[in-house]
């Protein structure tokens, strides 16, 4: 842990020095409460690469959904196979069904560090990293607008306990809750609408499933023994994922799922709006219908012979009617006159 308390602590201690300098208490607990907050996006933004790795794992299991059923049926009767086979198919593809639990995987020590760190400080006024006595004592004994301490919890602070505090209760309790139902749309967020309907069955699908109950109440559950300061900064961490989610899956969902055809439909619309009307309509067979714009074919003038142009009366001569466009068109392009009728010669 001593590494992550040297970058916690610095980064901490950053944002803490730019809000002093802006103007708030340095001994006060927003100051502090908005350091975690600014803690929490260095960390977010330095795991955005995992969290496209996490994307481009999650649509390759997408993908795989249809090799997998196929192997369900193959092997169902084999456990171990099915096993083993599955396992062959996803280091073949190059993904890993464990891969969209990096982001979370990863954000777990930093999460008890900080936790470690602030309530350590709030206890003993132990240093780590950058932090320092002084320092620490400043941090752990911090409170918010002068009211809520920002190392007081849920369950510390019970009315039943022994320092009672009912606005802690609250305002834990409160990020308990947007902890917890932050977690549950975001998770519900991608099956809803950017998982095709084959990858909503099988393994992947029950792995989701699984995640989608089991990581709310394990949050919540645990909660309520987290200071307001770590509840501070995994409630900013949750909001992160669920914007960032809803931009990727907005501008970039994977094909067949509710979100591409969404995508699919404001596109239109906007070409619609802007004037611009779709190069070419899908029908429902899925053909493709194209207009032929290749010019009609001219029929060409009759030729005449030799002795046909002789005896024809000649332009202006009475009786003969004058060349029209099309006549001298292709009297220039060939030498020769289109062909006459009797009556004109007469």
């Amino acid at each position: 842990m001593v590494p992550l308390y040297y970058i916690i602590s610095a980064v901490l201690l950053g944002w803490h020095k730019l809000f002093t300098v802006l103007g708030l208490d340095a001994d006060g607990g927003l100051s502090w409460a908005l350091s975690i907050i600014g803690l929490t996006l260095v960390i977010r933004a330095a795991l955005i690469p995992l969290f496209v790795k996490q994307i481009k794992s999650s649509r390759n299991m997408q993908l795989l959904q249809p090799k997998v059923k196929e192997l369900q049926k193959k092997y169902g009767h084999d456990r171990n196979k099915l096993a083993e086979e599955t396992m062959k198919l996803y280091r073949e593809a190059g993904t890993n069904p464990f891969a969209s639990c990096l982001p979370i995987l990863l954000q777990m020590p930093i999460f008890f560090a900080l936790f470690r760190l602030l309530s350590q400080a709030a206890k003993s006024d132990k240093a780590h990293g950058f932090l320092t006595k002084e320092k620490a004592h400043q941090f752990g004994e911090s409170e918010i607008f002068g009211v809520l301490p920002i190392n007081g919890s849920f369950w510390q602070s019970r009315t039943w306990g022994e320092d009672p505090h009912t606005g802690v209760m609250l305002v834990a309790a409160f990020l308990v809750l947007a902890m917890t139902a932050t977690t549950f749309t975001t998770q519900r967020q991608l099956m809803a609408k950017n998982m095709p309907a084959e990858a909503m069955s099988g393994p992947y699908a029950q792995q989701q499933k699984m995640l989608l109950y089991i990581l709310p109440v394990a949050f919540g559950l645990g909660g309520v023994a987290f200071p307001i300061g770590v509840l501070l900064y995994w409630t900013t961490s949750n909001l992160w994922t669920m914007g960032q989610q809803f931009y990727v899956i907005r501008n970039n969902p994977a094909p067949g799922t509710p979100a591409f055809k969404a995508k699919q439909d404001r596109d239109r619309a906007k070409a619609l709006r802007h004037g611009h009307a779709p190069e070419a309509e899908t029908v429902a067979e899925g053909t493709t219908t194209t207009t032929d714009r290749r010019p009609a074919t001219r029929q060409q003038p009759k030729r005449q012979t030799r002795s046909q142009r002789k005896t024809a009366p000649k332009p202006g001569a009475p009786g003969a009617k004058n060349k029209s466009a099309d006549w001298e068109k292709y009297e220039a392009q060939d030498g020769t006159e289109p062909e006459t009728n009797e009556g004109d010669s007469k």
